[in-house]
């Protein structure tokens, strides 16, 4: 039984303590859901300090439905956050989020591996920020998946 098998079950003195590391652009960001900062090690071994926020996690639920999505509000007090995800949303741009697990006592490692998703959609408020993200984002793949021209593919010209 882990740790956090443990604490699952039944609470003791440690705590499950969420971090959400996001991605946008050159921008990063290292929240946890905290009051206070907390300095931990990631899974390569390099050490960062978490910023405390108002944040809540809602995880993906482990079914086959392909509606894997993680959701998350974080606080937008200072307008940092919607701003830097706004203008990602408007210019299509990459963003990710990696949730991270640790427990209280052990900050030297994630209790579990990592999850990474990409950032899909986001709402904002003056008070919040609320997105999801999710494994993959189906609506942004193009369909055919092969896209057929001249350059690697010169028969095409022949056909009528």
């Amino acid at each position: 039984m882990t740790i956090l098998d443990r604490l699952y079950a039944s609470s003791g003195p440690e705590a499950i303590i969420d971090t959400v590391q996001i991605v946008i652009g050159d921008d990063v960001f290292w929240l946890v859901r905290s009051y206070f900062d907390i300095e931990a090690t990631l899974e390569d071994g390099t050490s960062q300090t978490f910023t405390a926020t108002d944040m809540d996690v809602a995880l993906p639920a482990r079914n086959a439905d392909g509606t894997q999505d993680l959701k998350y509000a974080i606080s937008n007090i200072d307008g940092k956050a919607s701003a830097a995800i706004r203008q990602a949303l408007e210019n299509r741009s990459a963003m990710t989020i990696t949730y991270r697990k640790y427990v209280s006592d052990d900050l030297n490692a994630p209790q579990e591996s990592p999850l990474t998703l990409t950032i899909k959609s986001g709402s904002f408020t003056a008070t919040e920020v609320q997105a999801s993200a999710g494994y993959m984002s189906l609506l942004d793949w193009s369909w055919p998946r092969n896209l057929y021209n001249l350059i690697e593919h010169p028969g095409l010209r022949y056909i009528s």
